[in-house]
């Protein structure tokens, strides 16, 4: 009864996200906020996780989904043989009365017929706290209101509902322009229930909120080759925004497994200073400064938030918090039977030393495009380049988040190099207080370190980690740092071991990327998984990067990049993997993979246009 996680559109508030499938059911949604248990699971849990379906009353219906254009609207249709119909869901933005708030942030269902007379069935069974709580259901003329112990659910119905055990349900016929509107709002235990929202206030919102992204993508000064997919990108990306903090989440979902039937199942719901740091890249390689500010204030926030030593956590809760405690939900059989399903992420206790390198390029890159940072935010700044330029030898878990024990991987010494580089630059162009003579020599004395610790003759490739011959993704990166040109023979060396099979050694396979090979690194987790949406981006721009110099590499980068955009979904919406099939793995949308596609565009309409 799963659908394939391919089958799923996306829409949001910037508090919280839904997934809609195909067949009209939301399948996931975390009320009130991204990271509240869920209120549907069916996603994780076909059978008790809860959805809330509208769909055709009856078999023989084609199903297609499209967005409105240039805002994150999702629009499903249901086309059959003598009648066709549509549901169209949104969260409003920009509400024409701000009160809506008080009563619930909504989630909005409007159902229509498009051709002759449609028969449509609603099917709401709520399953509170992961499926863990259990609520009473009460029916009155507004609709419905499911109460649990910590939550309050409203359904407001423009058509009469049945009670059913666990739910409700309904059948109503739409024709003409007649359209039903449904509302679904989250409310604190015992509050209210808001009165229904009219037909007439429903369009209204869902006129706003189609201006509200229109307008917003509008500031966008993208004009290249690929301009749909990359505004697409965006759009998603906005959507993982949390508002109140500026915290951007991985990802909606949580345990959307890397193998079908496999345990590498993990918690995206979470800020990692990573995404944010590319964040910020992503978005002022298009234009969206004001959102670069906004995700620039909580990396300023997590700054200011170091250790005495200048340490710095690896991911954030969405407010903030440090702690995210991992466990595991023994009672959902996972997607497709994929255990276990986790909420939270142990990652947090993890040393990832990446993270430093993209903090502190994210930062001078708002420097050098938006606005001078401040001498406050500097301090902080110096403070963690002195700490990594006295803990840079460490070992550490990588990017990859590993738990096999820490390891000298060559990534995340690129990035401690960055990150010295970077405030090295910082420093010297603002003439800002530093201790730039111990971070030149230690920047100088970590690059020479890479350069012959982290390549390997027998591979003639740099690798995974120091003293291993294993193949690493991330070290695609190199190019696009600055830490060494795309042409040097070393790096086209690495870029053609790389795109060897992987029964060859290497990690690519057509258009498909793996991180690392499993058959090489042992990652301390059990199982397989699929290949890296995100890596396969990083391939194509270091191809383009490449080819400045050689045509042949920029026609496999144009070549390459034209297959990568297959692997997303009708909607455009990439998830973290593929599986062997092409089919949508890991936790999704994924905005890593939406970043990867940003600045891969970018760079490849840049080179076609001769404008290196």
């Amino acid at each position: 009864m799963y659908q394939p996680i391919e089958n799923y559109g996306i829409i949001g508030n910037m508090h919280t996200a839904a997934l809609v499938g195909l067949n009209g059911s939301i399948d996931w949604l975390c009320l009130p906020r991204f990271d509240s248990p869920s209120v549907f699971a069916a996603l994780l849990d076909d059978k008790k996780g809860g959805r809330f379906r509208i769909a055709p009353s009856g078999e023989g219906f084609r199903h297609q989904q499209l967005y409105w254009p240039d805002t994150n609207v999702l629009i499903t249709q249901f086309l059959g043989p003598g009648s066709a119909g549509e549901v169209i869901d949104f969260m409003p933005m920009t509400p024409a009365d701000p009160q809506y708030l008080d009563q619930g942030r909504p989630v909005l269902r409007l159902a229509r017929a498009t051709r002759g007379e449609f028969r449509f069935r609603l099917e709401c069974f709520p399953a509170f706290n992961y499926a863990r709580d259990s609520h009473q259901t009460t029916i009155d003329a507004h609709g419905a209101y499911f109460d649990a112990p910590d939550l309050r659910l409203a359904l407001n119905s423009a058509a009469p509902l049945q009670n059913e055990a666990g739910g409700v349900s309904a059948e109503f016929t739409a024709s003409g322009e007649q359209t039903f509107a449904f509302a679904l709002r989250s409310l604190a235990p015992a509050a209210p229930i808001p009165p229904r929202i009219e037909t007439g206030y429903a369009l209204e919102l869902l006129q706003q909120t189609v201006d509200y992204w229109q307008q917003w993508l509008s500031k966008s000064t993208y004009t290249g080759r690929w301009t749909d997919w990359v505004h697409r990108s965006a759009l998603v990306l906005e959507l993982m925004a949390y508002e109140p903090t500026g915290a951007i989440i991985a990802a909606p979902t949580t345990s959307l497994p890397e193998w079908i039937g496999g345990s590498r199942n993990w918690d995206y719901r979470c800020s990692w200073v990573r995404d944010a740091a590319f964040t910020v890249y992503g978005l002022l390689r298009v234009g969206l400064t004001d959102e670069a500010v906004r995700f620039m204030n909580w990396i300023s926030a997590r700054c200011r938030e170091v250790e005495d030593d200048g340490t710095l956590q690896t991911v954030y809760g969405i407010d903030g918090r440090r702690q995210l405690p991992e466990q595991e939900l023994d009672h959902l059989e996972g997607y497709r039977g994929s255990r276990p399903v986790r909420v939270g992420n142990a990652a947090c206790q993890q040393l990832q030393l990446d993270i430093y390198g993209e903090l502190i390029d994210s930062i001078y890159l708002f420097n050098k495009y938006v606005h001078p940072i401040s001498y406050e935010l500097w301090r902080y700044v110096r403070r963690m380049v002195d700490w990594v330029s006295t803990n840079f030898s460490r070992p550490d878990n990588g990017i990859w988040e590993t738990r096999a024990g820490p390891s000298h991987f060559v990534y995340s010494k690129l990035m401690c190099w960055v990150a010295l580089d970077r405030g090295i630059r910082l420093a010297t162009k603002r003439s800002l207080p530093a201790n730039l003579a111990q971070w030149i020599d230690r920047r100088d004395f970590l690059y020479e370190e890479i350069m012959s610790k982290g390549w390997s003759q027998e591979r003639q490739s740099f690798v995974q980690a120091y003293g291993s011959t294993a193949l690493d993704a991330g070290v695609l990166m190199m190019p696009m740092v600055f830490f060494m040109s795309p042409n040097d023979p070393r790096m086209l060396s690495t870029l053609d071991a790389i795109a060897r099979a992987p029964e060859a050694g290497g990690l690519l396979s057509d258009s498909a990327v793996l991180r690392y090979n499993l058959d090489e690194t042992e990652d301390g987790i059990a199982g397989h998984e699929g290949s890296f949406n995100m890596c396969a981006f990083w391939y194509v721009e270091a191809l383009t990067r490449a080819g400045r110099l050689d045509a042949d590499r920029l026609r496999k980068a144009i070549i390459l990049f034209e297959k990568c955009l297959k692997r997303a979904n009708h909607l455009r919406l990439f998830s973290e993997e593929c599986g062997p099939a092409g089919e949508a793995l890991g936790n999704f949308p994924q905005a890593f993979t939406h970043l990867g596609l940003i600045s891969a565009a970018f760079n490849l309409n840049r080179a076609l246009a001769g404008n290196w």
